[in-house]
């Protein structure tokens, strides 16, 4: 696994115990950066986790357009955290190109998730990805 993708999983891990937890992202990543248990952050883990949380409002209402006949609030917790870094890494990290972050995005859901997330995540990101020209023209 290359160190980007780590990162991802990271970013993953630190979204998804924040929503667990109502807790703000960039304070649970900085209080796992001081534990010994969890190896030091790496720079573009902390860049998905504040890019995710700058964006979220739109991140979601992208995600409510776009995931047909799911509300962000029936989705599991790792869905829709690796569903908001596919979301920010699509639309907003120009050094991703469309096809990675949606592949690396289902590479998550595979891991980490149900059977059924995988082709769920690619569907959704999928379709944002068919639009993400049209999309980065409005943010």
């Amino acid at each position: 696994m290359g160190a980007r993708s780590k990162a991802r999983k990271r970013a993953v891990d630190v979204l998804y115990a924040a929503a667990v937890r109502d807790a703000d992202p960039r304070t649970l990543h900085a209080e796992r950066t001081e534990v010994t248990e969890h190896p030091a952050p790496n720079d573009y883990a902390t860049t998905l986790i504040e890019g995710v949380v700058a964006h979220r409002e739109r991140i979601d209402e992208l995600l409510t357009e776009h995931a047909e006949g799911w509300t962000l609030d029936r989705m599991p917790f790792v869905d829709v955290a690796i569903l908001r870094l596919g979301v920010y890494e699509l639309l907003w990290a120009e050094d991703v190109p469309d096809p990675v972050a949606v592949d690396e995005a289902v590479q998550l859901a595979r891991s980490l998730s149900t059977d059924d997330s995988p082709r769920f995540v690619n569907g959704v990101l999928g379709r944002l990805a068919t639009i993400a020209e049209r999309l980065r023209a409005t943010l």
